[in-house]
């Protein structure tokens, strides 16, 4: 395996293929034996990242069947590596032969060129590519069943702005049902609605729009995560940034409590219901490293798909001459739609991973 395709220390996802070879997949190792799971699961969490679904993602139509070849037998987890694949069916290699040279603004053609000496695969990005986020939801489907089985912990993640158009309201467990309910996932119908148009408003003008994804973890028990470099927050922001397109992550308040005195920021401590328990959760659920019971609150930033249909001033890496640059092929005007379960996927990677280094979770169910 390259280095850098797997994450994870009790709980390891290997990830392996390219976007335009013959298939992708995961590897999900350490999971206890006894978690019932089967194809269906992890099917329909791939379902929701899938491409083809709406006129404001990618028309590339994949399938995305998953097949487990092995680590579950009986409809169990045996707790041998679990292997699960998909086979491309959709590639059109034909629209990237234009790249052979040419640089692509804003992606890892030129880097990737350099660090393996042109011998990678530059169809549809190859190992760089979007399309290798279902490999994360093969096994993240697989951690997020084991924390709710586990633990009763659960994730959800969604659409909280597009461009400049952002949710209008706080979002609250009534809303959970609601995320995937429109084509763009987000939770405000009206809202949704307005994201969509931006959307098709930048794809009719050859470009593209990022936005911010906002994931709540619910239920984590108390001191989960290690001090300084194994810290919840440092697994989960090395996690998050494996997604393509992923430029921040900030916890609870974020970048707005550098803006507030230490006496608005610090989360007071009270008691409800017997429970030891915060006023407020501007630390987003995590102190020192450790989950100290509240939410885990994150929001992610996307940069704009870097693929789009203007043309664009590039370098020729084989003339060294400045040369324009029109890029073909089916590109998504906006990648956050298909954000949320990926998100899902890797928070639960990486808290099933900490669960399990803890103790919290046994190696047989």
């Amino acid at each position: 395996m390259l280095p850098g395709s797997s994450i994870g220390q009790r709980l390891v996802l290997t990830s392996f293929g390219e976007s335009h070879g013959k298939s992708i997949g995961a590897v999900l190792d350490g999971c206890p034996a006894g978690l019932e799971i089967d194809e269906k699961e992890i099917q329909k969490m791939l379902d929701l990242r899938k491409p083809g679904q709406s006129v404001i993602s990618t028309q590339r139509k994949e399938g995305d069947i998953v097949e487990i070849i092995s680590g579950v037998f009986r409809g169990y987890t045996t707790g041998a590596p679990i292997t699960m694949i998909v086979w491309n069916s959709d590639q059109k290699s034909t629209d990237y032969e234009n790249l052979k040279t040419k640089l692509r603004p804003g992606h890892s053609d030129y880097p990737a060129m350099i660090k393996y000496n042109h011998f990678n695969d530059y169809r549809g990005g190859g190992r760089f590519s979007g399309r290798l986020t279902a490999t994360h939801v093969m096994g993240g489907a697989i951690a997020r069943k084991l924390l709710k089985v586990a633990l009763n912990v659960e994730t959800n993640s969604f659409t909280a702005q597009i461009g400049k158009i952002k949710m209008e309201n706080k979002f609250d467990e009534k809303m959970i049902n609601s995320i995937y309910k429109n084509e763009v996932r987000c939770p405000e119908k009206n809202t949704a609605k307005k994201m969509k148009s931006a959307i098709l408003d930048a794809r009719k003008k050859g470009d593209s729009l990022g936005g911010i994804i906002e994931s709540i973890t619910t239920n984590m028990p108390v001191g989960i995560g290690e001090p300084i470099f194994g810290s919840l927050e440092s697994d989960l922001s090395k996690a998050i940034f494996s997604i393509p397109s992923v430029k921040g992550i900030e916890f609870g308040s974020g970048f707005e409590g550098s803006k507030l005195y230490g006496s608005e920021n610090n989360d007071l401590y009270t008691i409800k219901k017997g429970k030891i328990v915060t006023k407020t959760n501007n630390s987003g659920g995590i102190l020192g490293g450790l989950s100290n019971g509240m939410p885990i609150t994150i929001r992610i930033a996307f940069k704009p798909a870097s693929s789009i249909a203007q043309k664009q001033s590039t370098v020729d890496i084989k003339t060294k001459k400045i040369t324009m640059l029109q890029v073909k092929g089916r590109h998504d005007p906006c990648v956050v739609p298909r954000a949320p379960p990926v998100v899902d996927s890797l928070i639960s990677l990486t808290l099933a991973d900490h669960a399990l280094l803890s103790g919290a979770i046994k190696p047989v169910l």
